[in-house]
C-alpha cells in the first residue's frame, strides 16, 4: 500500500476531527472550531443539508486526491456511523472517470484498493449502479460497499427519468418487515412510475418504492463526490439529499463558494512530498509557433542527456499543443515540422486528438517505448497520466488556449514520486506563444490558480523565466533557469500591473516617473516598472497608483502588487540560487553507549512504564438511552449515536450475540500502540472490560454498541498515561541531553532543503524580506485582525534587519520532516524561527506573546531551549523572545543582546 503524504495525512486527520466533533456540538460550530484551528477567519458554513455535515478538501493537481477520498470511506464510517463496515457512495463527473474509479477500486493491485484493504481488509465490495441489486441484505453490515456512480445518474428534477428511482422488485429483501418510522421521507410509487414501468399496477400508487436511491436513503450512505465544485445547483443538492446521506465529503483543486473549504494543501506541500516537479521555467515566444517548437524540443533533447544520469529510467516526454483546424501549425504541420525540421524520429512521435488515439494501448513508462513527442490540441483524455512529461509547448496564443492549465497538469507530476538527482529533472518546462514574459507568466498563474488549486501567492514563486537556450546540442547539461550553485541573482522581470484606466502621472516625483511607462490598452492601462527598481520605489508606485483608481479597483492593484513582492522575494531566495543552510543539531541522548536523537520512540522508552501497573479506570464514560438514540460522554464531549434501523432499538437489554473475548478482540486491534506489546494491551484490556461491567455496571451490549467511543475514550486514556510517564521520565534525563559534537554532527542534524518548505497560509505583506532561505514564508501575518502590526511580524523583520543574520526560515509547526525540532516531555517543539548567522552559528527564536509567556508550556520550551544552547559549545543560540522583557528591551534589542 502507498504510504500517505505527510499533507494528506493531516488533511485527513483534521477532516476526521471535523466528523468527529459534529457529533457532540452542531456542524457550524465544528467548522469553525476547525478554521480557527488553521487560524483562517472569515469563512462561514453553507449548511446545504442541515446539519449533515459536508465539507470539501481542498488538494491541487496531482495531490493524490482520490486515494485520500479511499482512506476516508474508512475514517467518516468510524467518525459518523460508527461503523467498519460502511456504505459510501462515490460520485464522478464522468462516465470515463466513473469507469476508471470502478476499475481501480475492484482491482486488489491498485493503490486505492489498496487502501480501502488497509482499513477492511477482505471485507470490501464494489459495484456500479447496475450491479448493485446483487447485494444482499446479509452484505449490509458485513463489508464495507462502495458504489460507483456519475453525478448525472441521480441529478434530475423528474425521479421518473433516472433508474436510480425506478422500482425493482430484486431489492425488496432490503425493505422486508420496514417499521415504519424509517419509512418517512422514501420516496413512494406515483401515478408517473405507472407510466413507465408496466408491471406496476394501481394497487401500488403510496407504496414505498424498491429503488436504489430508496435503499440508499435507509443506509445513510457516506457521499464522496469527485471534482465538486462542477455541481452547484439546487437540483444537484436536491438529488443528493433524496440518498439520505450521513456525511458529504467534496475533493477538488478548484473549490467555488459554498464548497465549504475545510482544509487547503498548499503547492509547496506536494513539492516537498516530490509529488510535482516545480517551479515550472516559463520561455515567452513573441516570434511564433516555430521558435516555441524548436526551443521545446532543445528542452527535451537537453533533459533527455540530463535523464541518462539518474539511476531511474526516465525518458522525457514533450507534450505539443498545435492549433485548431482553421490556424497555422495543426496537427498535420506540427508533425511534418517535427519530422522534417526538428528531425525528429517519426516514431518518436504520437498523435493523441478527438479522431486520432496514438497513445490507446501504449504504455508510456515502459523503456521500450520511443515515443517522445505527444501533439494533442485539445485536452487528452480524462485519466491520462504520465509522469515522464517534462515539457509543454503550446502554439496556440496563451490568451486563447482553453486547455493549456490541463496540459500543464499533466507535465507537473514528478516521476516515482521521488526527487532525481539532476536538479534539472525536478522542474517542469513550459514554452509558450506571448509577446512577453511578465504576459505569459501573469496568464499562466492565472490558470493555475482558477483551474489547478493553486494559491495566487504561491504562483509567484512557483513560476521563473528560462535563461535563453544555445541553439546547438551537445552534453552542455538541462537548462539550468537561474539557479547556478551560488551565482549572481538573476534579472527579475518588468513589474506588470494592469488597470482600469490610465493613471495621471503629471504630479508625481521625478523619480518615479523615471521608474515608470504607462502603455495604454483597450481594457485601460499596464503600467510596467523594471524588475529593479527598489523597494522604496515600488511602495511609492503603489501608492500613487492605488490612489489614482476608483475604490473599487484598489484590492486588485494591491493583489498584482503583492504578486511582484512575492516573485521578487522568490527569485532572490538563497535556496533558489543553490545556497546551502547550515546543518542544525539536534538534542541527542547516550544509550546503552549509541547517541540517538530524542525522538518520539526515545521519548516513550524514558518513562519506563507499563498499563498493568497503573489504576483501571475510564472518568468520564457514560451512555445514556433514549427511544431513537443513545449519547455517549467520552471526556466531557457528549456523542450522540443515530439509530439506522429498528433492531438496534433498545438493544441493551438483549444478550449480546459478541462475547466479552470478541469485544476485547475488537478493542486489541483498534486501540493498538506501537510501544505497548500485544500481551500487555490484551491483559489492559481485559481489566478494563471486567471493571465497566462489574463495577461501573454497564452490560457487555451497551459495551458493544459503543464501541467505537469506548475505543475513542481508551485510546484517550493510555495516552494520558504516556504522558504522565514521559513527563517525569524526561524531566529526569533533561540534563543528560545534549547536542552531539562537530564529527558527529552529520549523522544528528537537521538540514533545511531546497523545495522541500510545505508553506501554507503564505505571508502576503507589503514589507520585503531580503534573507528568506525560501521563496515564500509560512503563516505570517503583517498585520492583527484590528489592524496593528503583529509581533511576529516584528520579530521577523528584526532577525532579517540584523547584519550577523546570513538567512532565516519560518519554521513550520508540525511538520517533523521539514522543520527543526526540540523534544518536549509530550511532544515535539517548533522554534517560530530559524537562522543561520555568517559565523556559521545557528539562532532559534521561539516567540511568545503576553498571555503565554508564563504558562507550564512556554516554560518547558524555554528548559529544552535553554539545554540545547548550553550543550552546544556555543554552536547554537537560543532566544525565548517576548513583546518586552524584564529589562524593558524590545524584540530588536533582545536579539541584538543575543547575538552581541
Amino acid at each position: 500500500m502507498l504510504t500517505l503524504k505527510t499533507y494528506q495525512q493531516s488533511a485527513l486527520a483534521v477532516l476526521t476531527q471535523f466528523l468527529t466533533d459534529t457529533r457532540s456540538k452542531p456542524v457550524v460550530d465544528a467548522y469553525a472550531a476547525t478554521l480557527a484551528g488553521q487560524n483562517r477567519t472569515g469563512e462561514t458554513y453553507q449548511a446545504l443539508f442541515g446539519n449533515v455535515p459536508c465539507v470539501c478538501l481542498r488538494v491541487p493537481t496531482g495531490g493524490g486526491k482520490t486515494i485520500m477520498a479511499a482512506h476516508a470511506v474508512a475514517m467518516a464510517g468510524k467518525a459518523v456511523l460508527d461503523s467498519d463496515a460502511p456504505i459510501a457512495l462515490w460520485l464522478t463527473p464522468s462516465d470515463t472517470i466513473r469507469s476508471q474509479t470502478l476499475e481501480a477500486l475492484a482491482n486488489a493491485r491498485h493503490p486505492y484498493r489498496q487502501a480501502l484493504a488497509h482499513h477492511f481488509g477482505d471485507r470490501v465490495q464494489v459495484c456500479d449502479l447496475e450491479s448493485l441489486q446483487a447485494i444482499s441484505p446479509h452484505d449490509v453490515g458485513k463489508a464495507a460497499i462502495v458504489i460507483v456512480a456519475t453525478i448525472q445518474s441521480f441529478n434530475v428534477t423528474d425521479t421518473a427519468k433516472r433508474n436510480v428511482y425506478s422500482f425493482f422488485e430484486e431489492l425488496a429483501p432490503h425493505f422486508d418487515n420496514l417499521p415504519p418510522q424509517l419509512s418517512n421521507g422514501l420516496e413512494k410509487v406515483t401515478e408517473a412510475d405507472l407510466q413507465t414501468q408496466p408491471y406496476l399496477t394501481a394497487k401500488d400508487v403510496g407504496r414505498v418504492k424498491y429503488s436504489v436511491a430508496n435503499w440508499m436513503h435507509l443506509q445513510s450512505p457516506i457521499v464522496i463526490v469527485d471534482e465538486a465544485h462542477n455541481n452547484r445547483t439546487d437540483r444537484f443538492f436536491k438529488s443528493l439529499g433524496r440518498v439520505n446521506p450521513s456525511c458529504v465529503i467534496e475533493m477538488t483543486a478548484t473549490p467555488v463558494p459554498g464548497n465549504n473549504v475545510l482544509y487547503h494543501v498548499a503547492a509547496a506541500e506536494l513539492k516537498a512530498e516530490q509529488m510535482i516537479k516545480l517551479p515550472i521555467v516559463l520561455a515567452e515566444h513573441p516570434q511564433g509557433w516555430r521558435d516555441c517548437l524548436r526551443d521545446a524540443v532543445l528542452t527535451r533533447d537537453r533533459l533527455e542527456v540530463a535523464a541518462q544520469r539518474e539511476s531511474d529510467y526516465v525518458r522525457p516526454i514533450a507534450l505539443v499543443q498545435a492549433m485548431p483546424i482553421n490556424g497555422e501549425a495543426t496537427v498535420a504541420v506540427v508533425l511534418q515540422h517535427l519530422i522534417e525540421q526538428e528531425r525528429v524520429p517519426e516514431e518518436q512521435i504520437a498523435v493523441a486528438t478527438g479522431t486520432q488515439k496514438g497513445l490507446d494501448g501504449i504504455n508510456l513508462l515502459d523503456p521500450a517505448c520511443p515515443i517522445r513527442y505527444v501533439i494533442t490540441v485539445e485536452a487528452l483524455k480524462e485519466g491520462w497520466d504520465c509522469s515522464f512529461a517534462y515539457v509543454l509547448a503550446s502554439l496556440q496564443s496563451v490568451n486563447s488556449s482553453k486547455d493549456v492549465e490541463q496540459l500543464l497538469g499533466r507535465v507537473l507530476r514528478m516521476p516515482y514520486a521521488k526527487n532525481r538527482t539532476q536538479d534539472a529533472l525536478n522542474r517542469a518546462y513550459a514554452h509558450i506563444v506571448a509577446d512577453n514574459f511578465a504576459q505569459a507568466a501573469a496568464t499562466l498563474k492565472d490558470r493555475m490558480v482558477q483551474n489547478m488549486g493553486f494559491e495566487k501567492l504561491e504562483t509567484a514563486s512557483l513560476i521563473i523565466p528560462q535563461q535563453p537556450l544555445p541553439l546547438t546540442g551537445g552534453e552542455g547539461g538541462a537548462p539550468t533557469a537561474g539557479r547556478a550553485g551560488g551565482a549572481a541573482t538573476p534579472a527579475i522581470p518588468e513589474c506588470h500591473i494592469e488597470l482600469p484606466q490610465a493613471p495621471d502621472t503629471q504630479h508625481w516625483p521625478d523619480e518615479l516617473k523615471q521608474a515608470v511607462r504607462v502603455v495604454p490598452t483597450t481594457q485601460g492601462a499596464t503600467v510596467l516598472l523594471h524588475g529593479e527598481v527598489s523597494s522604496a520605489i515600488l511602495a511609492q508606485a503603489e501608492a500613487f497608483i492605488s490612489n489614482a483608481m476608483p475604490a473599487k479597483a484598489r484590492e486588485k492593484v494591491k493583489e498584482q502588487f503583492d504578486a511582484h513582492r512575492a516573485a521578487r522575494q522568490a527569485m532572490r531566495a538563497p535556496a533558489q540560487l543553490g545556497l546551502d543552510f547550515a546543518a542544525i543539531p539536534q538534542l541527542c541522548l547516550n544509550l546503552d553507549g549509541h547517541l540517538e536523537v530524542v525522538e518520539r520512540e526515545t521519548l516513550s522508552s524514558l518513562g519506563d512504564w507499563s498499563l498493568l501497573d497503573q489504576q483501571v479506570q475510564l472518568a468520564g464514560f457514560t451512555i445514556t438511552e433514549t427511544v431513537n438514540s443513545f449519547e455517549i460522554d467520552v471526556n466531557g464531549a457528549r456523542v450522540t449515536y443515530r439509530h439506522t434501523d429498528a433492531q438496534q432499538l433498545l438493544l441493551n437489554e438483549t444478550v449480546s450475540h459478541t462475547s466479552q473475548q470478541d469485544l476485547i478482540r475488537w478493542l486489541d486491534v483498534e486501540v493498538r500502540q506501537s510501544d505497548i506489546g500485544q500481551p500487555q494491551m490484551q491483559a489492559y484490556l481485559v481489566k478494563m472490560v471486567t471493571h465497566l461491567m462489574a463495577e461501573r455496571h454497564f452490560t457487555l451490549t451497551a459495551l458493544v454498541r459503543a464501541r467505537f467511543q469506548l475505543a475513542q475514550a481508551l485510546v484517550k486514556e493510555i495516552g494520558r498515561l504516556r504522558q504522565m510517564a514521559m513527563a517525569r521520565g524526561f524531566q529526569g534525563r533533561l540534563m543528560d541531553m545534549a547536542v552531539p559534537g562537530v564529527e558527529e554532527l552529520a549523522h544528528y542534524s537537521f538540514h533545511y532543503q531546497p523545495g522541500q518548505y510545505p508553506a501554507r497560509l503564505m505571508y502576503q505583506g507589503s514589507y520585503e524580506f531580503s534573507k528568506h532561505f525560501y521563496p515564500v514564508i509560512h503563516d505570517l501575518r503583517e498585520k492583527t485582525q484590528a489592524g496593528a502590526v503583529a509581533e511576529e511580524f516584528r520579530c521577523a523583520q528584526a532577525i532579517d534587519a540584523h547584519a550577523k543574520v546570513k538567512h532565516w526560515v519560518r519554521n513550520i509547526e508540525r511538520q517533523e520532516k521539514f522543520s527543526f525540532w526540540l523534544p518536549t516531555a509530550t511532544d515535539y517543539f517548533y522554534p517560530d524561527f530559524v537562522a543561520e548567522l555568517v559565523d556559521g552559528r545557528v539562532l532559534a527564536v521561539e516567540y511568545k506573546g503576553e498571555p503565554y509567556r508564563t504558562n507550564d508550556d512556554s516554560r518547558e520550551k524555554q528548559q529544552v531551549g535553554h539545554q540545547w544552547e548550553q550543550s552546544s559549545s556555543g554552536r547554537c543560540l537560543f532566544l525565548f523572545a517576548v513583546a518586552s522583557d524584564e529589562d524593558g528591551r524590545n524584540v530588536s534589542q533582545q536579539i541584538a543582546t543575543k547575538l552581541a
